[in-house]
């Protein structure tokens, strides 16, 4: 056999594409509502808060209720329409990039940028992820980053790096502030109200694992990232590169007029005010959405495009992002099928009942690992301290462990995966935006979510250790 014919033959045995992951979990789910016992918790409406949370002690079998083969197809246009908000927002920021792009303005800031890193370009990674971990520990930073992503990888390209490096110096620096939680309101602050503690106390420790998250992937990133430097063919991503040569390529020697510098201005000025909205007056994906949209046809008239060239600068941004945007609706899917089959609920408590038998402060471990796993089904961080804190939080009562210690354990839990699991809507964006393919980010990040949690599950036994309080 020729090299060549050799060299096919793996191209042939790569990892399969991400739908097709993605529809296989899908199956696997319905496959699994004819298996599992079907049961749930009652729920109830927290008074003071005005959240529904679980009545821990309420757990019962119900009456299966198996997912058809009908059922299990019409579960992609379902996820896609309780994802609709998400979707349609990464097309509009598609979009909207794309009329910016056409003016030259960010290409040319790039191009700047890149001539001011010469020689310091290492700089870049822990700055940049310093900047977005602060974003993900104070407000909760996660949909938000999709935003960034075109501008972040093609500012890594132009230094010598890759998309991964792009992606992850923006979405696993953010991703470090959330899990890391130490001002975050979304896990922390809505965990820590149904455990009946001070809110974000134990704000010590929290900020150690900050610090911790923070190093580990700063040297997982660079270390990574010389690589490329070193070697562009190593990187992950090179065959994609290869194939698309002008895929966020930037040269440091492109314009930077005037009209360019207006444009930019009108950038800047979008985002403070979109970080406002978020920090003040609780902005999300709708007005998150508007702004993006006011931004493509301001900057755009600055721009000086004709409205023929934005309107088909936008349609061609949609288009090339529109595999990442649906990637969004098909991993709900997978949620969708659980909760149609009720067997989300039969294995959140399978797996506190395993908790409760183990010895000591492994038993705070325990959670942790738990709660990697329910994030898979429950990726929302406020949804999922309502789904399992009601239930966590006695049990920490029950086993000697502080109410703080399961805290920490869900914070960890909930945080770390939400860089690999696929029902993450906040990932998908990201990498939809990117336009990566999900099983090249898979394997750029699974060794460091093994660090991450290898490190977690250390914190965490310390916690529990120490008795980390106030109880």
């Amino acid at each position: 056999m020729s090299v060549e014919a050799g060299s096919e033959k793996k191209k042939r045995v790569k990892v399969p594409h991400t739908y097709v992951i993605l529809i296989s979990v899908v199956v696997l789910a319905t496959v699994m509502t004819y298996i599992l016992p079907a049961g749930v918790y009652d729920r109830f409406k927290d008074e003071r808060t005005g959240r529904t949370l679980v009545d821990a002690l309420s757990y019962h079998h119900v009456d299966r209720t198996p997912v058809s083969i009908f059922k299990m197809f019409e579960s992609v246009p379902k996820g896609m329409k309780e994802t609709a908000e998400i979707i349609f927002f990464i097309f509009i920021c598609g979009g909207a990039f794309s009329i910016i792009q056409a003016t030259g303005a960010i290409d040319g800031a790039i191009g700047k940028a890149v001539l001011g890193l010469k020689g310091k370009e290492k700089l870049m990674i822990p700055i940049t992820l310093l900047i977005f971990s602060i974003g993900g520990a104070t407000y909760g930073m996660a949909e938000e980053v999709i935003v960034f992503i075109p501008i972040g990888v093609a500012l890594a390209r132009a230094v010598g790096y890759d998309d991964i490096v792009g992606v992850a110096i923006l979405s696993t620096g953010a991703n470090i502030g959330f899990s890391g939680g130490t001002l975050n309101p979304f896990t922390v602050g809505v965990a820590q109200s149904i455990a009946e503690l001070p809110l974000f106390s134990g704000l010590g420790l929290r900020f150690a694992g900050h610090v911790m998250l923070f190093v580990i992937a700063c040297w997982y990133i660079m270390r990574y990232a010389a690589k490329i430097k070193a070697d562009p063919t190593q990187s992950i991503v090179y065959d994609l590169a290869e194939s698309d040569p002008t895929r966020h390529t930037v040269t440091p020697d492109l314009p930077f007029t005037g009209i360019h510098k207006l444009v930019m201005l009108v950038i800047l000025a979008s985002f403070a005010y979109m970080i406002w909205g978020v920090m003040t007056q609780g902005f999300f994906i709708m007005e998150l959405s508007t702004v993006f949209i006011a931004m493509g046809v301001i900057g755009g008239l600055v721009g000086r495009l004709a409205p023929s060239k934005m309107a088909s600068a936008f349609v061609a941004g949609a288009k090339d992002i529109a595999f990442g945007a649906l990637v969004v609706g098909i991993a709900r899917a997978i949620l969708v099928v659980m909760s149609q089959g009720q067997i989300v609920d039969t294995v959140i408590h399978a797996l506190a009942s395993w908790v409760a038998m183990l010895p000591g402060a492994m038993t705070a471990v325990g959670m942790f690992w738990v709660h990697v796993i329910i994030n898979f089904f429950i990726p929302s961080g406020s949804g999922q301290a309502a789904a399992t804190m009601p239930i966590m939080t006695p049990l920490a009562d029950l086993v000697n462990i502080t109410r703080q210690t399961a805290v920490l354990a869900f914070q960890y839990g909930d945080g770390f995966t939400n860089q690999i699991i696929p029902t993450s809507a906040a990932l998908m964006g990201v990498l939809g935006m990117a336009k990566m393919p999900y099983e090249r980010w898979f394997k750029f990040i699974w060794p460091l979510m093994v660090f991450w949690i290898a490190a977690g599950s250390v914190m965490v036994f310390i916690a529990a250790v120490i008795e980390y309080g106030p109880f």
